[in-house]
C-alpha cells in the first residue's frame, strides 16, 4: 500500500506563498504520475496541477498556473506545490495523488489509485 503524507499547510495572508510538500511511503516518486487536488468546504474536489512519472511535463489548472508551479527533487523522493500571490479563494484542503506507475499525468481524480489525508491551507484577507 503507497502511503502519501503531505505537509506544508498553514494560516497566511493574502499576496503570501506557501510550498506544500508529498512525500512517498516508496521513498521514491519514480515512475508514478503525481498531482495535487483541493478541496474546498462544501465544494467538489478540484485539480491543480499534475506530473508526469518521469518528470519532464506538468498539467495545471487554467485558473492556477499562473501562480502555482508543481516540482520534484532530484532524488524522486518529494513533490512540492509552489503557491504564489495566494488569495482567499484558494483556501481549501490540499491532497496529493499518485497513479499507477508508469500511467500518464491526468486531470481526472479517477486516474489516481494513492491519496494523502490533505494539508490545510488558509489565507485571509
Amino acid at each position: 500500500q503507497v502511503k502519501l503524507v503531505e505537509s506544508g499547510g498553514g494560516l497566511v495572508q493574502a499576496g503570501g506563498s506557501l510550498r506544500l510538500s508529498c512525500d512517498h511511503s516508496e521513498r521514491t516518486f519514480s515512475g508514478y504520475p503525481m498531482a495535487w487536488f483541493r478541496q474546498a468546504p462544501g465544494q467538489e474536489r478540484e485539480f491543480v496541477a499534475a506530473m508526469n512519472w518521469w518528470g519532464g511535463s506538468r498539467i495545471y489548472s487554467d485558473s492556477l498556473k499562473d501562480r502555482f508551479t508543481m516540482s520534484r527533487d532530484n532524488a524522486g523522493d518529494t513533490v512540492y506545490l509552489q503557491m504564489n500571490n495566494l488569495k482567499p479563494e484558494d483556501s481549501a484542503l490540499y491532497y496529493c495523488a499518485a497513479g499507477p506507475q508508469y500511467a500518464s499525468a491526468s486531470m481526472t481524480q479517477d486516474a489516481y489509485d494513492y491519496w494523502g489525508q490533505g494539508t490545510q491551507v488558509t489565507v485571509s484577507s
